[in-house]
């Protein structure tokens, strides 16, 4: 079975991130992967996605360009790849910044106001990793067990202290 996802956002919401935290999802899972980052040259602020392929097969291309699974962080994100998620696939948006109406009735979609969810929890930045626990909820794609164990190893040394509002994140995505 191969899952390809698409992260979408702005430069700074930790698109790249979250992306990576996937990646390793798969390794942690001994599955093919690829992750490609795509940003524009103005970092924070500009554009940004994330190409993400998790399979048990190898992978034939790092690019995806129809996802199984979308994740809009903004509204330009959601109005320029909607259209492009595979029938029956899966959106998650966080619907604090992006009005998640769509004609489509061959997918699902969950809008999640994760970057609410972050403030009033006092995880600046979380809204990210929030919509993970959406997605590993709402999909199974994988366990709470397996996302830690990414969390733990994408997390570099010097901000150890914030895997517990990771964790913390992941349980609020998982729980809404």
């Amino acid at each position: 079975m191969t899952n390809e996802i698409l992260l979408a956002g702005f430069g700074g919401q930790g698109v790249l991130f979250a992306g990576k935290i996937l990646a390793y999802c798969g390794l942690m899972d001994n599955k093919e992967l690829s992750w490609l980052p795509s940003y524009g040259p103005e970092m924070r602020g500009g554009t940004c996605n994330c190409s993400v392929c998790i399979s048990d097969e190898p992978v034939g291309s790092p690019l995806v360009l129809t996802p199984d699974i979308l994740i809009a962080m903004n509204q330009p994100s959601f109005d320029k790849f909607i259209g492009t998620v595979k029938p029956g696939g899966t959106v998650f948006v966080d619907s604090t910044l992006v009005d998640c109406s769509c004609d489509r009735t061959d997918i699902k979609i969950f809008g999640i106001p994760s970057s609410q969810l972050a403030d009033e929890n006092e995880l600046k930045g979380g809204s990210n990793i929030i919509l993970l626990g959406k997605i590993i909820k709402e999909t199974g794609i994988f366990s709470l067990d397996t996302m830690k164990k990414a969390i733990e190893k994408v997390v570099p040394p010097a901000k150890a202290a914030l895997i517990a509002n990771n964790f913390k994140a992941i349980e609020l995505g998982m729980n809404s």
